[in-house]
């Protein structure tokens, strides 16, 4: 069974940090893409930050230089470093990750999610 947990969340002020991590079990191999993503109160799921196996990375427009994703390959991780935290960044952060297991077809899983609060 595949697990993604979320860390690092919990209420900041707005101008403050927070780092969000995620962790895949080791039992999930041949990851190509891991993210993460955000559901606002009242909204839909929506992109935050993507990267690849090799370091190809993709931000959502509204958090491009604030946030900063980065991935532990061996670890079967990924970060999410985000700075200047605004109100409107407050959110259920989900990390998500592609992968195969033994006898298991390539997927994509996802976490729990762990909220995320920015007070103004």
């Amino acid at each position: 069974q595949v697990q993604l947990v979320e860390s690092g969340g919990g209420l900041v002020q707005a101008g403050g940090s927070l780092r969000l991590s995620c962790a895949a079990s080791q039992n999930l191999f041949s990851i190509a893409h891991m993210g993460w993503y955000r559901r606002p109160p009242g909204k839909q799921r929506e992109l935050v930050a993507t990267i690849t196996s090799g370091g190809k990375i993709n931000y959502a427009e509204s958090v491009k230089g604030r946030f900063t994703i980065s991935r532990d390959n061996a670890r079967n991780m990924v970060f999410l470093q985000m700075n200047n935290l605004k109100p409107e960044d407050t959110a259920v952060y989900y990390c998500n990750s592609d992968g195969f297991q033994v006898g298991v077809p390539n997927r994509l899983y996802w976490g729990q999610g762990t909220q995320v609060t920015v007070s103004s």
